[in-house]
């Protein structure tokens, strides 16, 4: 019985040696493949693994590339820490990569803005990078200063790639790079701070077109002025527009010259650090537009042939200009690129504290046709060869790298194409973003604004456009930005209203037209806010209704600053009613504030007909409710809902809100028993729908 049970000497030596045979067969096996949750998450995406998992490991394998198999991409995107201009104990050093030059001279207003070889930088021996000590009392904070750069055939003045301070001439117009070294460095007041994204409200402004008068406006002038008005109405989030360098106002920023430069249009590096720091201090998180997506083709400002190498950062052949924004394309797929930009995120981060980017022209990045003339029909548009790889592993990299300098940065992508993943972690096979633009929005209200008659929206079409998305991917949606507001296309309020915002927006003197675009334009952004699963934006002004467009000094307009700003005192003005658009707008966000996380609940459609113009859904405990008929009101209309007691929070034909006031606001709503819906605790709830209106309701806990 025993021999039965028991295992002789040799037995276990045996069992042993199959052990150890089997573990090593385990460890020498080849690695069961894993399924990146992508792919898992959408059978439709079966048929592309291959591509999605190569495009992964490509950022894998670039990853361990550049940081020589450590993976800390934060080490390798400190290229500000050497490149530029640095203060050591007796002397300024100054680097650059310039791999064409074949000289270079440092050249300003503390030499007479002469080349001598006591400026002379030298070349750094096996690499591309030159480098000088400047010794001289006279290179000083404020001083100004360029490069000129000789290679073979050529020169040309230029200033430095990695300058962190870039001023204009007032008279000449001409920029140069200058010395910031103030006697006493800026002191941060709020050491720590976390963004609130439960959910992410976005206040999307501009700093030079956000004061009333007819001038460029100031980072202290924002900071003092314009912060106070985004708390009070409920934003939580500001996101700046052209902070990096450009030459060209009119450009909006999107045309960057100097990348680790914030704009001196503006104010000092000092001010914007105060923008940031006030910004902080009173619980608003603050991310910048960058533009990685293409440089401006200037010369003497930017990039464009630096040291006598047009493709020195750009792609080369007809890659190397865009061919819709008369820009310059990046080569992502040279190293010393890659760190520029790495770098590039990282320096905003930790020299400025932003919370986080909007990386721009996102879409122009993923695709060689830069998105022009592809239609994104079917997922095999996303992986038919078409897309550059170099750029979605940058891409990939940044996003890595941001949330490992900071763990609770926001990212978000500007894209309109829909291409899967992007949105996802990256060891889920995604790209890497935490959100991105439901850019379908805001072309599906314009379509529909100028296209439709009022009986003729749909609500099947509005919920399915507002709702339209990736399970798995948050997505920031707003019914508006800025691309709307531009010359020669309109915001949603002056295509509802147009000319009669300047005779009839007088309170007591509305027409049929305005009364019509107030009520369209506050369920318009009700709806869009009510269906968000990640965040909220909105462009500074809209808000209220801001009226006209945004265009900059030009040529074309006298060079005036008329449409370059924003009118608050329009807002502040109690006899128009823009205020009715703006403390709407302020309630909407309160209501949500209250519900942490709304943007987690699913949107639950209660009900739809599309003969009435009505449609109603469900958000947790919030119930809203939409009637967009131009000239029907419905009494007792009803919804199966939960039996219990509603209250109205909010309901935009509130007379504070420039509504009629048709609705008793104060009154609660009993659902009335039927025995057909009894046994799913259901009944209905009967209202008043008012023409072109919308309410929301809350269910009282018993």
């Amino acid at each position: 019985m025993a021999r039965t049970i028991e295992k002789t000497s040799k037995e276990v030596k045996k069992s042993s040696k199959r052990k150890k045979a089997s573990d090593a067969a385990k460890k020498n096996a080849a690695p069961v493949p894993q399924v990146l949750r992508l792919i898992r998450n959408d059978a439709g995406l079966a048929d592309y693994a291959d591509a999605i998992n190569g495009r992964h490991n490509q950022a894998v394998n670039k990853m361990a590339e550049i940081t020589n198999g450590t993976n800390n991409l934060s080490e390798f995107a400190s290229g500000y820490l050497y490149f530029g201009l640095h203060k050591a104990e007796d002397c300024w050093i100054l680097r650059e990569w310039a791999p064409n030059a074949t000289d270079i001279f440092v050249v300003g207003d503390f030499n007479g803005w002469k080349e001598s070889a006591r400026y002379a930088m030298k070349r750094v021996r096996g690499t591309g990078n030159w480098e000088i000590k400047i010794k001289n009392k006279s290179f000083r904070h404020g001083s100004l200063f360029k490069l000129i750069v000789h290679w073979e055939g050529g020169q040309g003045e230029r200033i430095p790639a990695w300058a962190t301070r870039v001023v204009q001439d007032d008279e000449t117009h001409i920029f140069s790079a200058q010395v910031w070294d103030p006697e006493e460095a800026y002191q941060w007041q709020v050491e720590k701070f976390r963004p609130t994204t439960n959910p992410l409200l976005i206040y999307e402004c501009h700093i030079g077109m956000a004061q009333d008068e007819e001038r460029v406006g100031t980072y202290t002038e924002f900071r003092d002025n314009i912060l106070p008005r985004v708390v009070a109405d409920g934003y939580n989030c500001i996101q700046i527009m052209a902070i990096q360098e450009h030459p060209y106002y009119g450009s909006f920023g999107y045309h960057v010259s100097s990348f680790f430069a914030p704009s001196s249009r503006f104010g000092t590096p000092d001010e914007l650090k105060s923008l940031v720091d006030k910004a902080h201090s009173m619980g608003i998180a603050v991310i910048m537009d960058i533009v990685h997506s293409h440089a401006v083709k200037n010369e003497v400002e930017g990039l464009a042939n630096f040291a006598g190498d047009p493709y020195q950062y750009f792609n080369k052949g007809d890659r190397r200009e865009h061919p819709a924004w008369d820009s310059l394309c990046f080569d992502y797929g040279k190293n010393e690129v890659l760190h520029f930009l790495l770098s590039n995120c990282k320096y905003w981060l930790e020299e400025f504290r932003f919370d986080g980017f909007r990386f721009d022209g996102v879409t122009s990045m993923l695709y060689y046709s830069h998105g022009l003339g592809e239609s994104f029909m079917s997922y095999g548009d996303y992986y038919n060869g078409h897309q550059d790889g170099d750029a979605i592993t940058y891409l990939t990299l940044a996003n890595e790298l941001i949330h490992a300098v900071n763990k609770n940065a926001i990212t978000i992508a500007e894209e309109v194409s829909g291409m899967p993943g992007l949105a996802l972690p990256f060891k889920d096979g995604g790209y890497g973003f935490n959100y991105r633009l439901a850019m379908n929005i805001p072309d599906y209200w314009i379509k529909i604004i100028k296209e439709l008659r009022d009986e003729d929206w749909k609500p099947s079409s509005i919920l399915w456009e507002l709702t339209n998305r990736r399970r798995d991917e948050k997505t920031i949606s707003y019914a508006e930005s800025h691309d709307q507001a531009l010359v020669g296309d309109k915001t949603i309020i002056f295509r509802l209203i147009d000319s009669d915002m300047y005779w009839h927006f007088k309170k007591g003197d509305e027409n049929s037209t305005v009364n019509r675009g107030i009520a369209l334009h506050k369920m318009i952004r009700l709806c869009t806010l009510g269906t968000i699963n990640g965040g909220y934006l909105n462009f500074m002004g809209n808000e209220f209704g801001h009226p006209e467009w945004i265009d900059f000094p030009r040529e074309g307009n006298g060079w005036s600053y008329k449409y370059a700003r924003r009118q608050w005192h329009l807002v502040d003005d109690k006899s128009l009613c823009f205020h009715y658009l703006g403390d709407f707008d302020a309630a909407m966000l309160k209501v949500l504030k209250k519900h942490r996380s709304f943007e987690k609940q699913n949107v639950i459609e209660i009900w739809h007909n599309d003969g009435d113009q009505v449609f109603a859904f469900r958000r947790g405990d919030l119930y809203f409710f939409f009637n967009f008929s131009p000239v029907n009101s419905y009494t007792g209309y009803g919804f199966m809902v939960e039996q219990g007691a509603y209250e109205y929070i909010l309901n935009t034909d509130n007379v504070d809100f420039g509504g009629n006031g048709f609705n008793d606001d104060k009154m609660i709503h009993y659902t009335v028993y039927d025995q057909r819906l009894a046994r799913d605790n259901k009944g209905w709830l009967q209202l008043y729908l008012p023409t072109r209106t919308a309410c929301v309701l809350r269910k009282i806990k018993e």
